[in-house]
């Protein structure tokens, strides 16, 4: 089946506006949103939201509903993206990812991972969480700082995707997970690529959709959780995630876009946490925070 974008063509300004609009509309159900820059001379950008293709009707009209008000001069164009395998032609040619300790590289870059350093082998699959990202690369690096700081006796990996993050705590601290998605694919997916890279005990992978699931429950609280997600759903979340932390435990934040690290701040900041650091990569920031 066909992937769908809908989307506005406008300024920069005016598309960031757009991309908060949409956000609160479509982020929490998982459509993926973005805004892109089509002409810097002539200030055009696009704002986006994806869908599949039985999905359109629906979201044409919540689309728009949340632009009434605000953008109904903004027009909905339509493209029908082409049926590829982005993860792994994004793979194709790319180089292993170096981020603090460890390298992330796919199978046919075994060769090139040099002493000292905690390789994490992930090919192409359907999920999520290559290292290539400035998102994963930023949680790697915050995650080798933060292993250096203090004492790590359980770790969360919430929305893990391929399980990259996972994956390189336990073989970093050698210590129990608990690997988490909404979508059982990334789950198997993770599970698999967890046995490729020899960690056949530590971890456990369960697909869950919120804090509410009892897969929680036998593991919670934790010293350290990776949430390597959208800005929205983490601001959301806030509350129930703290709540899942032991005391002195530390938070590693990340799927935030530059300009919306302070509103997440402000949200974990409300539940008592402690900012440490913020780490960037390529617009987008990671964010360490203590209890």
């Amino acid at each position: 089946m066909s992937e769908i974008r809908l989307f506005v063509t406008t300024t920069e300004k005016q598309a960031a506006a757009v991309l908060d609009v949409i956000s609160m509309v479509f982020e929490d159900e998982g459509y993926a949103v973005a805004t892109m820059e089509i002409d810097e001379k002539r200030d055009v950008w696009e704002a986006s939201v994806y869908m599949m293709a039985d999905e359109e009707e629906s979201v044409r009209s919540r689309l728009a509903d949340a632009l009434a008000t605000e953008f109904s001069h903004l027009p909905i164009e339509r493209e029908v993206l082409p049926e590829i395998d982005w993860i792994a032609k994004s793979l194709e040619g790319l180089a292993p990812v170096r981020a603090g300790r460890f390298v992330v590289h796919g199978s046919h870059d075994r060769d090139k991972v040099k002493t000292g350093e905690i390789a994490i082998e992930i090919d192409a699959g359907q999920a999520f969480g290559t290292g290539h990202h400035g998102t994963t690369a930023g949680c790697l690096e915050m995650l080798a700082s933060v292993a250096r700081s203090r004492r790590i006796g359980n770790v969360l990996d919430l929305g893990t995707g391929s399980g990259v993050l996972a994956i390189a705590a336990w073989k970093l601290l050698h210590v129990p997970g608990l690997a988490t998605d909404i979508d059982p694919v990334a789950t198997r997916v993770a599970r698999e690529n967890a046995r490729r890279n020899g960690v056949v005990a530590g971890l456990t992978f369960a697909t869950a959709p919120g804090f509410h699931s009892t897969a929680f429950g036998a593991h919670s609280p934790f010293d350290l959780i990776i949430a390597n997600i959208l800005a929205r759903p983490l601001m959301k979340m806030a509350p129930e995630l703290v709540a899942n932390l032991a005391p002195g435990g530390s938070v590693i934040l990340s799927g935030i876009l530059a300009e919306q690290r302070w509103k997440v701040l402000a949200a974990y900041n409300g539940q008592r946490l402690r900012h440490v650091r913020t780490l960037w990569r390529n617009g987008w920031v990671t964010i360490h925070l203590t209890k």
